[in-house]
């Protein structure tokens, strides 16, 4: 015979407030992002009219209805699909830093653009080359740096061949 000891209602208050920030989170979510989910059709609405309200006071409330019909819908699943979403876009901004850090290092370090290709074998060395020498040249005379980015795309995109593959 045992009992269930009950929720508290810090608890309970707790479980309220994550499904709120959830619902926040929700609202906050592309379109297409919100397309993808499975939402029952008075959560979605209520989350799309959240998003239509710039009020502040009005848009506390209507988030707060989120939260109360967040209630009523399983989290696991909605948590899962942010948090893969959060990864996807953590990974997005780790290769443009690797792309930056090879950037600025190929225009410092006479040597790096032999270690590079080293690391990318498959890399158009050629065009890499032309790209450092062009960014060099445009920044010592103060010209737009056109070079700059195309070097800095053409190394993010062999960074996301590389991760690809």
């Amino acid at each position: 015979m045992s009992q269930e000891t009950p929720i508290s209602k810090t608890q309970r208050k707790k479980e309220v407030q994550a499904l709120q920030e959830l619902g926040a989170e929700l609202v906050a979510l592309t379109e297409e992002q919100l397309a993808t989910l499975e939402l029952p059709e008075r959560l979605r609405d209520a989350v799309l009219e959240a998003r239509r309200i710039t009020t502040h006071e009005a848009r506390r409330r209507q988030l707060q209805y989120v939260g109360k019909l967040m209630r009523g819908v399983d989290p696991g699943p909605l948590r899962a699909a942010l948090e893969a979403w959060r990864a996807r876009a953590r990974g997005h901004t780790a290769l443009a830093r690797r792309a930056e850090r090879w950037r600025e290092r190929l225009l410092a370090e006479p040597g790096a653009l032999a270690e590079l290709l080293a690391e990318h074998p498959r890399a158009d060395a050629r065009r890499l080359r032309v790209l450092v020498r062009n960014a060099l040249a445009e920044r010592s005379a103060m010209r737009p740096p056109r070079s700059y980015r195309a070097l800095y795309r053409a190394l993010r995109a062999l960074l996301e061949e590389k991760r690809d593959s």
